[in-house]
C-alpha cells in the first residue's frame, strides 16, 4: 500500500466517513438517484461541493464508458477520479531551498517544521531553522528543542525582536554555511490580524532580495478544520503565493477529504501529511496511496 501502510490507522476516521457510506448506498444500479446520493456522501465527508460535483461527473462518465456493474468496479473508477483531481508533485526538492512556513495558531506549525527538519536530516540534507516567530517566546523555545532532536542549527533572538531581522540573519548564515534547506518559522497569524500579515509581506520581501536559491511557501493546515481550511488557504495565498500544503493531525480527523476541496479550488499540492505524534510521523503526500486507504 506504499507509504501510508505504516500509518493506516491515521486515515481510519476519514475512511469511515467515506467508504462505509458508499457501501451503504451501492445497490448495483448506477442511476441518477445513486449519483445524487454519492455526491451527498462526498460533500458530507468534507470533500466540498465543487470538488464532489467534479468527482461525480467524472465517475459517471467512466461508469458509462466501462459499463461498471459491481461495487468493486465502481470503487476503482471512484479512486481514479479522486486521484485525477489531486495535483501531482513528484519533483525532488531543489537545493538549496528556503521554505517559509505559515499558518494560524494551533495548527501544529512549529511541530511540523521540527518533524520536517528531522526527516530532511535523515535524507542527509543540511538544515537550518530560523525562529521567525518572535511574538511568542514559547515558539522559539519549542523550535530550539526540535533543532536539538533533529541535529540542526538554529538562528533565533529574544522575544519581540523584529522577525525580518531574524530572517535576514538566518539567510546570511545559511549562505555562509552552504546549508541545503532553510526552514523559516513565522508567527501563528490569524488572517484578520492586518499587522501580522504586513509583517509576513516584509519577510517575503527580505527573502526575495537576499536569497538566491529556490524558495517555497508552505501553509500548515489542521486536518480537523474541515472546510474552514479553504478560507485559510485563500487568505494566505493572497499575501504569500503558496507552493504547498502540510496537513497535520490527520490521525485525529474524519475530515481528510478537505484535500480534494483544496486541490479543486486552488490547485496547490499537498506536500506532507502529519500522521501521528512521533518525531518521524510526517510523510510526503502520495495521491494514490491516500485514496486507496480511504476507499
Amino acid at each position: 500500500m506504499g507509504i501510508f501502510s505504516k500509518f493506516f490507522g491515521a486515515l481510519k476516521k476519514t475512511k469511515d466517513a467515506i467508504s462505509k457510506k458508499i457501501s451503504q448506498i451501492f445497490v448495483g444500479e448506477l442511476d441518477d438517484d445513486f449519483f445524487e446520493e454519492l455526491e451527498f456522501v462526498l460533500i458530507s465527508s468534507d470533500i466540498g461541493a465543487d470538488a464532489s460535483a467534479e468527482i461525480v461527473e467524472n465517475v459517471r462518465k467512466l461508469a458509462k464508458k466501462e459499463k461498471i456493474k459491481t461495487e468493486e468496479g465502481f470503487k476503482e473508477i471512484l479512486r481514479q477520479a479522486m486521484v485525477d483531481l489531486l495535483p501531482e508533485d513528484n519533483d525532488e526538492m531543489e537545493l538549496p531551498t528556503l521554505i517559509t512556513v505559515v499558518g494560524v495558531n494551533g495548527v501544529g506549525k512549529t511541530t511540523a517544521i521540527g518533524k520536517l527538519a528531522y526527516r530532511l536530516k535523515k535524507e542527509k540534507k543540511s538544515v537550518l531553522m530560523v525562529a521567525g516567530d518572535t511574538f511568542r517566546a514559547a515558539a522559539s523555545e519549542q523550535l530550539t528543542e526540535w533543532s536539538k532532536r533533529a541535529g540542526t542549527r538554529i538562528v533565533k533572538y529574544n522575544e519581540g525582536v523584529d522577525p525580518g531581522a531574524v530572517v535576514y540573519d538566518g539567510i546570511k548564515s545559511a549562505i555562509a554555511k552552504k546549508e541545503d534547506v532553510v526552514l523559516v518559522d513565522t508567527a501563528g497569524r490569524l488572517h484578520n490580524k492586518v499587522g501580522l500579515m504586513e509583517e509576513l509581506k516584509k519577510i517575503s520581501k527580505i527573502v526575495s532580495k537576499e536569497w538566491n536559491g529556490n524558495t517555497e511557501n508552505y501553509l500548515v493546515i489542521d486536518a480537523t478544520t474541515g472546510q474552514n481550511a479553504l478560507t485559510q488557504v485563500e487568505m494566505f495565498n493572497e499575501i504569500l503565493p503558496l507552493s504547498g500544503i502540510i496537513l497535520t493531525k490527520l490521525d485525529g480527523s474524519s475530515k481528510g477529504g478537505v484535500v480534494f476541496a483544496i486541490a479543486q479550488k486552488f490547485g496547490i499540492p499537498i506536500k506532507y501529511v502529519g500522521v501521528g505524534e512521533g518525531v518521524d510521523d510526517i510523510e510526503p503526500f502520495n495521491a494514490r496511496d491516500f485514496v486507496e486507504n480511504i476507499i
